[in-house]
């Protein structure tokens, strides 16, 4: 009894720290748990659950606040998440099917790209607007083009670019989240920032807004499948908590060197899971 109350214990640490990185850096936290549940002992059928688990609790914590702050471009997530659904759905009904080794293998790959994709992303793109509205640009019927507000309260307009390309790689995230559990924010968010041209705060504000419906599509599939026990209790209290602390400190700490140390940890987290399968 005490070993698995401490096992629980260390579980919702593991997921408190990863969804804490995952909100400020906007890769999502299960790219980080799931990996190290791997290494820990889990088996690939076993650590996704948790972390998809984990992905909706921190998506839930912190969307609000970054809708709140104006982040998100809910447009734009609902576009492309349709794409992602219903890829998740099929990967997690193809991950029963998978061999084990294959799946960790599958897990060590992403993680390294998301390595990759995290210290790659640039800064600041569009610039801000002095005198510009916000209300007016915010909200424009029919388009998905939007503004958000930096730091210092100016509106910084921006327009979405090659969606077609953007929706098929966002489908593909769709299909990794399902198939390992680790959500696809960490493909999602570069995707639309380097290929749709979506401001890199903005883009990890709409990832989390994904990655929330993604993961909720994803669970229902693995509780049909019997694959949801009561593991992801300590997951989902990480989780929530995580979440909320990542999204209140995302406007205040540089976002560009948490995405790096992330994918330093990524990076050799992804090389041992390559390694040991």
């Amino acid at each position: 009894m005490e070993s698995e109350l401490v096992a629980q214990l260390v579980l919702g640490l593991l997921a408190f720290g990863t969804a804490t990185l995952g909100a400020i850096g906007g890769l999502g936290g299960a790219v980080l748990l799931v990996p190290v549940l791997v290494l820990l002992g889990w088996t690939p059928l076993e650590a996704a659950p948790i972390g998809i688990a984990m992905s909706a609790a921190g998506a839930l914590a912190a969307v609000p606040r970054q809708s709140l702050h104006g982040l998100t471009n809910h447009r734009l997530g609902v576009a492309l998440e349709l794409s992602a659904s219903i890829a998740a759905a099929g990967g997690a009904v193809l991950a029963l099917f998978a061999p084990g080794r294959l799946l960790q293998y599958v897990l060590g790959v992403a993680t390294v790209g998301a390595a990759v994709a995290g210290g790659l992303r640039k800064g600041q793109r569009n610039l801000p607007v002095d005198g510009a509205s916000l209300t007016a640009l915010q909200e424009r019927p029919g388009e998905l083009a939007s503004a958000y507000p930096d730091a210092d309260g100016r509106v910084v307009p921006y327009e979405v670019q090659r969606v077609p390309a953007g929706a098929g790689l966002i489908g593909g995230a769709g299909l990794l989240a399902g198939l390992t559990g680790v959500s696809g924010g960490f493909i999602k968010a570069p995707v639309m920032s380097e290929v749709m041209r979506v401001p890199v705060k903005v883009a990890g504000a709409t990832s989390m807004f994904m990655v929330g419906i993604t993961s909720a599509v994803t669970i229902a599939v693995y509780t049909s499948q019997g694959r949801v026990t009561s593991a992801i209790a300590p997951a989902v209290l990480g989780g929530l908590l995580g979440g909320r602390l990542g999204s209140a400190a995302q406007r205040r700490l540089p976002a560009t060197i948490t995405r790096r140390l992330l994918s330093v940890t990524l990076l050799g987290v992804g090389i041992l899971l390559v390694v040991r399968a």
